[in-house]
């Protein structure tokens, strides 16, 4: 259980080639697309608030998970203002429609259950979900082959979570979907 989990040292995920390599600002933008009123959002798997910390700068209230209690602590380090839990995807800790958005940046792929996950995020999200992941193909960086999400397998397990609106952006790394309620 937990296999797939990142585990490894908060500096890592702070490196700047791998914020380059997330196109940090053209996600949180691509998330936001749309949504001039959105005032919260749950990152579910927040790591080390990279992401949270673009959010927070753009008027939104953060609400962060991520299943690292060290990764907890670094997010509130870097985002002050948020609130940030230790839990899963797969059992979110908050009430129905509690969101704007939910945000899941690079975990998907690391969930153990995808349906549980993708179910839990339509339970307490009330406009949009947006995943970012690795694209389905071999690349020098990133989780092997076998642990990636193809793009079928993403929008099947949205759609039979109740998700419309199936959006996919390829960005110069990574995959960005959008699913809309």
């Amino acid at each position: 259980m937990h296999e797939r989990r990142f585990n490894r040292e908060i500096e890592r995920l702070r490196d700047p080639d791998r914020i380059a390599r997330l196109d940090v600002g053209r996600v949180v933008d691509l998330t936001l697309e749309g949504l001039s009123f959105a005032k919260t959002i749950l990152e579910v798997g927040v790591g080390s608030g990279v992401f949270a910390e673009q959010f927070a700068f753009r008027g939104l209230e953060v609400t962060g998970l991520d299943v690292n209690p060290q990764m907890v602590s670094a997010a509130q380090s870097f985002v002050p203002s948020g609130d940030f839990r230790v839990g899963i995807a797969e059992k979110l800790p908050f009430d129905d429609k509690s969101f704007t958005i939910v945000f899941m940046g690079l975990l998907l792929h690391e969930v153990d259950d995808l349906m549980a996950a993708l179910s839990e995020a339509r339970r307490v999200a009330t406009k949009r979900l947006v995943v970012l992941e690795w694209p389905y193909e071999d690349q020098s960086f990133g989780p092997p082959l076998g642990h990636r999400l193809s793009i079928e397998n993403i929008e099947a397990a949205a759609k039979l979570a109740g998700f419309k609106g199936f959006q996919q952006k390829k960005l110069t790394n990574l995959v960005l979907y959008q699913f809309d309620l």
